[in-house]
């Protein structure tokens, strides 16, 4: 992903100004120094070189008007001066002109040309992550980010990195919307943290403008409310998702399930943390591989309340047995106690590392794999880590990022956009 990003922004993040200015500086010295003289300055012909770079310099300031015309010297010589007395001036009054419409142009302004362009709301990991994809598939469609950050670091990225207009404004006012043109936008993906205001934004939309309910990608931060607005308009006219979801399913296509297919027993999967992305781990394997599965033990420190949360929310199935253990994976009275409950010797078990403290994941991992050669071990982090996927190569781990697994299973309709 990397390699693809640097490819694609290679060609716009070339500094054609400065590079522009470097070329007719030295076609202008050059062909000074080539023996090209002019009318209205002979004596340059006889002068040093810091006298014929001034000269070249003024070129950026008033053209050739205070020179006169090249003459004398070889023909390449006066056909770089000439294209110095036209591309200069052109040039700095271009950057001139480009600098005060950046500096003076109010929002508004930004606005008006917008047409079949995508709107981002959010500037967190998730639109960053999105727009890293985006821009690998699709370079030139114009790209919206509505950021509620403060922070001109962070602003600049989205501009220079995903060649974003970066705008500011509540998603939820009617105003505002139709400011960003939403009619006329291909996409609408409301990424924002905050997942009551994005409902609400996409109920807005939806009211304001019959039939963009096909356009609008609604994130959800919280799976719990996710489930409860299932049955919502706004949730069944949407396409809605929760990142971890997306993650945890791409996890069990790409690696599990395989996994499952290679083992002659049915597996056991013992999974530590059951936030949002155990959870989305269990209900995909639910869906994909329930047949595979003899044993599913949870282990989190707040184990019995979390499983009562998501059996509330979500039907689990009876044909595999289910135990939950409460304490620490750094807690050898944990894995003592998974010892006495199932057999976890075979190389039909998968440990899944996915609490929260990427450390403790990492450590866990390691020592599971020296006591459990033939097993499938899983350590998850938040982002990509050149540290964990060097350490994990070494030991036969299995790394894997939330940003990773989320950017290699986003939607082709979300970025395929023409």
């Amino acid at each position: 992903m990397i390699a693809i990003m640097q490819k694609t922004y290679a060609f716009k993040d070339f500094p054609w100004l400065s590079a522009g200015a470097l070329f007719f500086f030295f076609s202008a010295l050059i062909g000074f120094a080539s023996g090209v003289v002019v009318t209205e300055r002979p004596e340059l012909a006889t002068s040093g070189v810091l006298t014929k770079a001034y000269y070249s310099l003024s070129l950026f300031v008033v053209g050739g008007v205070d020179l006169g015309t090249p003459i004398g010297g070889p023909s390449w010589g006066r056909l770089l001066v000439w294209i110095s007395y036209f591309g200069a001036p052109i040039l700095a009054a271009w950057g001139l002109i480009g600098t005060l419409v950046r500096a003076l142009a109010p929002q508004s302004w930004q606005l008006k040309r917008l047409k079949n362009h995508i709107i981002v709301v959010g500037d967190g990991e998730l639109a960053i992550s999105y727009l890293k994809v985006l821009r690998a598939r699709n370079p030139k469609v114009t790209v919206v980010v509505i950021s509620g950050s403060t922070e001109q670091l962070l602003r600049d990225e989205f501009k220079q990195s995903f060649g974003a207009i970066v705008v500011s404004g509540d998603i939820t006012h009617s105003f505002f919307l139709c400011e960003l043109k939403v009619e006329q936008a291909k996409k609408i993906l409301l990424l924002d943290d905050n997942s009551l205001r994005s409902y609400e934004a996409a109920s807005v939309l939806i009211n304001l403008i019959p039939g963009i309910a096909d356009k609008v990608v609604i994130h959800c931060a919280s799976l719990r409310f996710m489930r409860s607005m299932e049955t919502t308009r706004v949730a069944n006219s949407c396409e809605t998702f929760n990142a971890y979801h997306l993650a945890a399913a791409g996890l069990v296509r790409s690696q599990m399930l395989h996994h499952f297919k290679e083992t002659r027993s049915k597996d056991v999967v013992i999974m530590a943390g059951f936030g949002r992305f155990g959870q989305t781990i269990l209900e995909e394997l639910q869906r994909c591989a329930v047949d595979e599965l003899d044993t599913v033990l949870i282990i989190d420190r707040d184990a019995h309340r979390r499983v009562m949360v998501a059996d509330e929310q979500t039907q689990f199935s009876e044909s595999y047995r289910r135990e939950q253990f409460e304490g620490d994976i750094s807690n050898p009275e944990v894995w003592k106690r998974i010892r006495n409950t199932v057999d976890v010797e075979g190389d039909n078990t998968v440990f899944v590392m996915g609490t929260g403290h990427e450390e403790q994941n990492l450590r866990t991992a390691l020592w599971l794999r020296r006591q459990y050669p033939g097993a499938m071990i899983i350590s998850r982090s938040s982002k990509e880590s050149l540290f964990a996927a060097e350490v994990s190569e070494e030991h036969k781990i299995i790394s894997i990022s939330i940003a990773e697994l989320l950017e290699q299973n986003i939607p082709n309709s979300w970025v395929d956009i023409e």
